[in-house]
């Protein structure tokens, strides 16, 4: 996509990141943007399923989790939009399509999930720690040059509206005195 065509704020975003470059950040969200990944979030929430067995809540994190990364990769057979390539990305670009952000769908949808489950009584902690991740990924994408600053936004509310929506059924709501 020629730099011409971009947003304005798209642009200025990933000059911002690519401006911001420093050899010890680029050891950092070449790790941290793997806490967007698949491999490590859908284990997780396996693991949190199988934890939670016996609760009728327990799928609930896993199933926000594959439900909004299948709404991502849909999203991006949909719109199409080609990779960034107005900087050299800093890890191998990916092959798929660029909007929405996998990666930010994929973080926001767990962590929104883990705190909107049923029963969840979130301390202020377990917020900032996940406020804190969704951050540090969606920050990484941009850094690391492998996505727009609007693909990042549209997988974190795409995410967000799925969780909220898939928390609204009547299969997750609490039974209350």
């Amino acid at each position: 996509m020629a730099p011409t065509q971009l947003p304005a704020w798209d642009q200025a975003g990933l000059a911002l990141a690519h401006a911001a470059r420093a050899p010890w950040l680029d050891s950092v969200f070449v790790v941290v943007t793997w806490l967007g990944s698949l491999a490590v979030l859908l284990p997780l929430a396996l693991l949190v399923w199988w934890l939670r067995r016996s609760e009728k809540s327990a799928p609930f994190v896993a199933l926000a989790l594959i439900g909004g990364s299948a709404l991502g990769h849909l999203a991006k057979l949909i719109v199409a939009r080609p990779r960034p390539d107005l900087f050299p990305p800093l890890i191998t670009m990916p092959e798929d399509w660029s909007f929405p952000s996998g990666h930010a769908v994929q973080i926001t949808a767990f962590a929104l999930a883990w705190l909107l489950r049923p029963g969840a009584e979130p301390g202020r902690v377990e917020i900032a720690v996940l406020i804190t991740a969704v951050t540090m990924v969606i920050a990484s994408r941009l850094y690391l040059q492998v996505h727009f600053p609007s693909d990042v936004f549209a997988g974190a509310l795409l995410a967000t509206l799925w969780v909220v929506l898939l928390r609204r059924l009547p299969a997750w709501q609490e039974n209350k005195p």
